[in-house]
C-alpha cells in the first residue's frame, strides 16, 4: 500500500530530528563512553552481509575497520557514519583508538560498537597488547563522530541488484566524506525536472518504483556537521537512462571532509 505523502513528510520531519540531536551529542570536541566488542571471524575485513546493506563495499570499507551498532545506526541514517573510538585500559590502548565506519545494525550487552576483530585489534598499542584487548573481548571505550575521508574519490551511487530495469530502482551513496547525513533523496529527470521521492527501504538502500525515465540525477538533502545547515546536494554527473543492476556511477561531487 502506498504510503501517504504526509506520512513521508513526518517520517522526514523525525528523521532531522533525530539527525539534529544526535549532532549536539557528538559534536567533534565531546567523547562519550560506553564500551566495545568485537564480531568473530573479522581479522583482516568486516562482514558482508551488514544491515546498512553495503555488501561486499561494506566488507572492505576503510580498510576492514568498521562496526555494528544499534543506538548510533538510527534506522538507517547512521549507515556509512564515522567514529573515533579508543579504548580507556591505560596498560593496552592507544591514545588515538581507532576510527571505524558504521555498516551494520547490533546490539550487545550495552556496548554501543560491535566491532570487526580488525577494527578492535587496532585500539591497542602494539600487537601484544591487541592480543591481549581480544581476551578481554569487551572493553570501556570513549568516543566521537568524526569525519571520513575518502581521498580523491567521489561519491558514487551503487544500483543494487535487486534493481529490475525500468520498473524497479534501488541504489545505495557509496564514500560520502564529511559528518553529515543524508535524509532525504529525489530522483529527477534531467529535461522536465521533474522529481520524485525516493524512500529509505533499509539501511543505506533508497528505493522507487516506476522511477522516473531518461537520465537521472540524483538529489540529496544533506543535514548536520559543524554548520548544522540541512542543504540539497545536487551532483555534476547523472545515472544513465540505460542503468544497469549491479552498476557504479560516479557523482562527479564530494562533501567536504
Amino acid at each position: 500500500m502506498a504510503v501517504p505523502l504526509v506520512l513521508k513528510f513526518l517520517i522526514l520531519a523525525l528523521q532531522v530530528f533525530a539527525s539534529s540531536f544526535l549532532r549536539v551529542a557528538h559534536a567533534a570536541d565531546a567523547f562519550v563512553s560506553s564500551r566495545a566488542v568485537y564480531y568473530p571471524n573479522s581479522e583482516s575485513s568486516g562482514t558482508d552481509v551488514g544491515a546498512c546493506g553495503f555488501g561486499k563495499f561494506g566488507a572492505s570499507l576503510n580498510g576492514g575497520d568498521v562496526s555494528a551498532s544499534a543506538q548510533l545506526y538510527r534506522n538507517g541514517v547512521g549507515c556509512g557514519a564515522c567514529y573515533q573510538v579508543k579504548c580507556t585500559n591505560t596498560d593496552y590502548c592507544s591514545d588515538q583508538g581507532v576510527t571505524v565506519v558504521v555498516t551494520d545494525f547490533g546490539a550487545s550487552d550495552g556496548a554501543d560498537f560491535i566491532l570487526s576483530q580488525h577494527a578492535f585489534s587496532r585500539m591497542a598499542v602494539n600487537q601484544t597488547s591487541a592480543s591481549s584487548l581480544l581476551q578481554l573481548g569487551v572493553v570501556n571505550v570513549q568516543y566521537t563522530r568524526v569525519s571520513c575521508r575518502y581521498p580523491n574519490t567521489n561519491m558514487r551511487f551503487k544500483i543494487d541488484e535487486s534493481s529490475n530495469f525500468p520498473h524497479y530502482l534501488a541504489l545505495l551513496i557509496w564514500n560520502q566524506q564529511g559528518t553529515k547525513d543524508v535524509i532525504a533523496v529525489q530522483l529527477c529527470e534531467t529535461t522536465k525536472f521533474r522529481c520524485k521521492l525516493v524512500d529509505r527501504s533499509h539501511g543505506a538502500v533508497w528505493t522507487v518504483v516506476e522511477p522516473p525515465t531518461g537520465p537521472l540525477l540524483v538529489r540529496m538533502l544533506v543535514s548536520g556537521g559543524q554548520d548544522g545547515d540541512e542543504t540539497w546536494l545536487v551532483p555534476t554527473n547523472v545515472i544513465p537512462q540505460d542503468w544497469k543492476a549491479g552498476d557504479v556511477y560516479d557523482s562527479g561531487v564530494q562533501l567536504q571532509a
